[in-house]
């Protein structure tokens, strides 16, 4: 398919027009040797067009042979911070990934974190021979067990087996997909050469469907493997004379499928990503190949020239932007070194307490993301200034190892302060001795926060101690304050006792009614926390007056009295405030609705008097007015409250 028909083109070029035959003026010797040339010139562009585009579609199915392989390997583990983790931290994180993690995944994490293993446990072995030869000891004699060593050991071994065992089930499993794949051509050529035309669609559909299922093959062996394949499915279908609905179903079908998949690939040339316009091309190759089938001959040539001159844009736009990249690779190197250059200047002996390794640390962390932002370089071009990046931050890490080495000592003695305050608050968490005890706890807490760090491990511990003291001493005493006395608690029961009197008055006169709050606001001030007491009382009051034959307007303005009166015996000023505040703004809107509906009659100077719109603006504005009479009457009630 990737071969032009150079017969054909070479018999179009050489042909020469039937015009050219009768003209009678003959073309100059030089100007046809000319012609010949510009034709040769021609057909060697379009020759060398064409390899292009061969060798850019080359490399493509070459990509996808390789990735239609490593499908299973595709990494979507995170990338932890492995240099800056303990020995036993890096031991448990390797457990995790071998236990959580599909084998084949693991390659990158695992190296990652075995080089930060070694490089710590190499340390920690010169530390030990260092201190067995101050000692005295014999270099000879020197040994060193280490337990977390001796887990790390073995955790990696059982990566490296199951690693092995995978990889000789995926070499077994795809030879064996390679040999079903040969089954099923061999199937097809069969089935091609003894046709039986009533069975050989169905039969064909069968084998097409069992190729579909076929899982990866060895990559060397992809392209190869479905070229045969292919060119027996379409020596099928040129072969499908006896069923023609069939065949012309399947080319129309497959047409638009690859039309389609064309129309995809020329607008990755639209995508700022190259890296991603490369992969999706990758997918659409594949599906060109393993999901759609072959097309009628004659369109079969111009629409795979169609998809290879398309993928070549992405091909050509992806290997313009890699070439431009290696001209940016000096300025990210001389960006990275400067980086490197400030981290190894880093200045950290001034350093003396823990808040100012946090201030170092964050500083270093912004100048290694910097690094990382740089951009990113080939391994070739990147080994180099990796490891002077590496030996940049360790200088630091050891410095920052050496301050918290030191700190463990303080923290310990910090955690003794910690532990004899919590013995202290344990101690006296139960006293009745109110006075006394909380004046010692308030100074307990006090000299709590005054202490510095403790080891990360036994934090949470003293704290949860600590608090749980401090919090039983403490709701001891809120609950002592908060219990009602026995008078107090005879004094709400007679509210109580006479509010269910209340509620069972059906009709009352205005005096009882009044008797009624006379009485409740004898009792004396409700405690707060029987406060919603006063909402009920005044409730049952406000349907009582509902039954009075009072006017609208005097039944507003005593459930107002009543709503005052509750908000007085809460006790709450900023509420009656708010509330005064409210009826002003209240009275401010009424005149301005007032104002603008007068305002409103202006254009009502020639209608009459009977006009719904006239009589409409004038009922509203008395219907203003009386309202606001009786929100003039409520701000003079609340303003003259003493």
């Amino acid at each position: 398919m990737l071969e032009e028909n150079q017969e054909n083109t070479e018999d179009q070029i050489n042909q020469t027009p039937a015009e050219n035959e009768v003209t009678p003026i003959e073309t100059p010797e030089a100007e046809k040797v000319e012609e010949k040339v510009a034709v040769v010139d021609e057909t060697k562009e379009v020759e060398e067009e064409k390899a292009a585009t061969d060798k850019a579609v080359e490399e493509i199915e070459e990509k996808v042979a390789e990735e239609a392989e490593k499908d299973e390997e595709k990494n979507t583990i995170p990338m932890l911070d492995y240099e800056n983790m303990e020995l036993e931290a890096l031991a448990e994180e390797l457990e995790k990934l071998i236990k959580d993690f599909p084998v084949q995944q693991l390659k990158k994490n695992t190296d990652a974190i075995k080089n930060a293993f070694n490089a710590k446990f190499g340390a920690l072995l010169t530390e030990k021979k260092a201190a067995f030869l101050a000692e005295g000891g014999n270099s000879i004699d020197f040994q060193y067990a280490s337990p977390v060593k001796a887990t790390y050991n073995s955790l990696l071994s059982d990566y490296k087996k199951k690693r092995d065992a995978y990889y000789a089930d995926l070499d077994a499993q795809l030879k064996n997909n390679l040999e079903k794949r040969h089954v099923a051509i061999a199937q097809l050529k069969e089935l091609i050469e003894n046709a039986d035309p009533k069975t050989m669609y169905k039969n064909f559909k069968v084998i097409q469907t069992s190729w579909r299922e076929i899982g990866a093959v060895p990559r060397n062996k992809y392209n190869d493997t479905w070229r045969n394949y292919h060119h027996h499915v379409e020596r099928f279908y040129d072969l499908l004379h006896m069923s023609n609905d069939f065949r012309d179903l399947d080319f129309k079908n497959n047409l638009e499928e690859k039309l389609q998949l064309i129309e995809k690939v020329e607008a990755l040339t639209e995508l700022e990503n190259v890296n991603d316009a490369f992969k999706e091309l990758q997918q659409y190759h594949k599906a060109w190949k393993e999901d759609v089938g072959p097309v009628s001959q004659e369109h079969r040539e111009e629409v795979w020239q169609k998809f290879s001159a398309a993928s070549k844009k992405i091909h050509d736009k992806r290997h313009d932007y890699f070439r431009e990249m290696k001209s940016q690779y000096e300025e990210i190197i001389e960006k990275k070194l400067a980086i490197i250059s400030l981290i190894a200047q880093y200045d950290t002996s001034k350093n003396n307490k823990h808040s100012d390794w946090q201030k170092s640390i964050n500083d270093i962390e912004a100048l290694r993301k910097q690094y990382f932002d740089a951009g990113k370089l080939p391994y070739n071009r990147s080994e180099a200034v990796w490891q002077k990046f590496k030996q940049a931050t360790k200088k630091f890490n050891t410095a920052k190892n050496t301050f918290y080495k030191q700190e463990k000592s303080i923290q310990q003695d910090n955690l003794d302060k910690k532990n004899a305050l919590i013995e202290l608050a344990e101690s006296i968490k139960d006293s009745d001795d109110w006075e006394n005890a909380t004046n010692t706890m308030k100074k307990i807490q006090s000299d709590w926060k005054k202490i510095g760090h403790v080891p990360r491990k036994f934090s949470d511990a003293i704290w949860k101690r600590f608090k749980a003291a401090c919090n039983h001493y403490f709701d001891r005493l809120h609950n002592k304050q908060n219990t009602l006395n026995e008078e107090e608690k005879a004094f709400i029961e007679e509210k109580k006792a006479y509010l269910e009197e209340v509620k069972k008055i059906e009709d009352a006169t205005l005096d009882e009614i009044n008797e009624c709050i006379k009485k409740w606001k004898a009792y004396g001030e409700t405690p707060k926390s029987v406060r919603h007491l006063e909402s009920k009382f005044y409730k049952r009051i406000d349907a009582l007056l509902e039954g009075l034959s009072l006017t609208k307007d005097e039944i507003t303005m005593l459930k107002y009295k009543n709503l005052v009166a509750g908000l007085m015996a809460e006790g709450n000023e900023h509420k009656l405030n708010s509330e005064q505040l409210f009826v002003r703004k209240k009275i401010d809107g009424i005149h301005k609705e007032i104002q603008q509906l007068e305002n409103n009659l202006s254009f009502f100077s020639n209608a009459k008097d009977d006009n719904p719109l006239l009589v409409n603006v004038r009922t509203n504005i008395n219907a203003f007015k009386e309202e606001l009479v009786i929100w003039k009457q409520k701000l003079d009630y609340i303003k003259n409250i003493e």
